[in-house]
């Protein structure tokens, strides 16, 4: 993907860097294929405020996506790259010989015209959908089931990939994007390459509207509050706060996240910092 810098004629262009959206084809979506999204604003069901710092932004629909890619051994046609306000990657629409069109997650390097397909006995090239026992050693896929048949649940952020690095038994190993060696079920469906708009976390919104447009409100830190409201609030001057810490006081570094005696630890080669799990 390519990147764009703005001049600075404005004090919200001086740090921006943003997306030049060249692979996008067109930003008009397939209605057949969009739902209504509605916004909370952080509200629950009592109309009270549950989460802060969310509210406004401009108005979004949801893209429908396949990420089961259930319709096998039936090709589909690229038709449109498009923007999908709802994720990071970017989406495509394909078009099958029948007739249905669906949005897919747009692996990288695909383009209009292109032609994939899912299925057991398909060819392991980009954009195509097929079980993890068919997929050659240190392939590159992207939205990865857990459980077969459930649809894509891992690897679907741009510019992620997982890399398929042995087979055993009942067990593919994966090397996942943030470095942990796990186990997935051999026969799960994964799509060949790596996500699209690899250069996202490149970006730079320039200015704090920008956020706001994305329905993220301004976030108070915690120093900057009074005791009353946070714990690291208050204090004479300009006080560090101490210990990091969430406005309900749990530890916001150093304390272990995941819950212990989970059960897919025993699908856990390698942890992400290189430790390897008891078993």
């Amino acid at each position: 993907m390519a990147l764009r810098k703005y001049k600075p004629v404005t004090a919200g262009t001086r740090w921006r860097i943003g997306n030049a959206y060249a692979e996008i084809t067109t930003n008009v979506p397939e209605k057949s294929l969009v739902e209504a999204k509605p916004k909370t604003g952080g509200r629950n069901f009592q109309g009270r405020r549950a989460m802060r710092y969310i509210g406004g932004g401009h108005k979004q629909k949801y893209r429908i996506i396949d990420f089961k890619r259930n319709k096998r051994d039936v090709e589909a046609k690229v038709t449109t790259i498009e923007y999908d306000p709802n994720r990071s990657a970017f989406i495509a629409l394909v078009e099958y010989a029948d007739g249905e069109k669906r949005y897919i997650i747009a692996p990288q390097g695909i383009q209009v015209g292109a032609t994939i397909i899912a299925g057991d006995a398909v060819a392991p090239e980009v954009g195509n959908a097929l079980q993890l026992k068919n997929i050659p050693l240190g392939t590159n896929i992207h939205n990865l089931e857990v459980q077969p048949g459930s649809g894509g649940k891992l690897v679907r952020s741009a510019g992620s990939s997982a890399q398929l690095t042995n087979k055993e038994e009942k067990y593919a190993v994966l090397k996942m994007p943030s470095g942990e060696l796990r186990k997935i079920l051999i026969n799960c469906y994964a799509t060949v390459g790596v996500v699209s708009n690899s250069d996202h976390n490149l970006q730079s919104k320039g200015k704090a509207g920008r956020n706001v447009w994305l329905g993220i409100r301004p976030r108070v830190r915690g120093v900057a509050m009074n005791p009353v409201d946070h714990p690291m609030g208050g204090g004479e001057g300009r006080a560090s706060g101490g210990h990091p810490r969430s406005r309900t006081g749990k530890y916001a570094k150093g304390e272990k996240t995941r819950t212990k005696g989970k059960p897919s630890d025993k699908l856990i080669i390698q942890r992400r910092d290189g430790k390897k799990l008891a078993k």
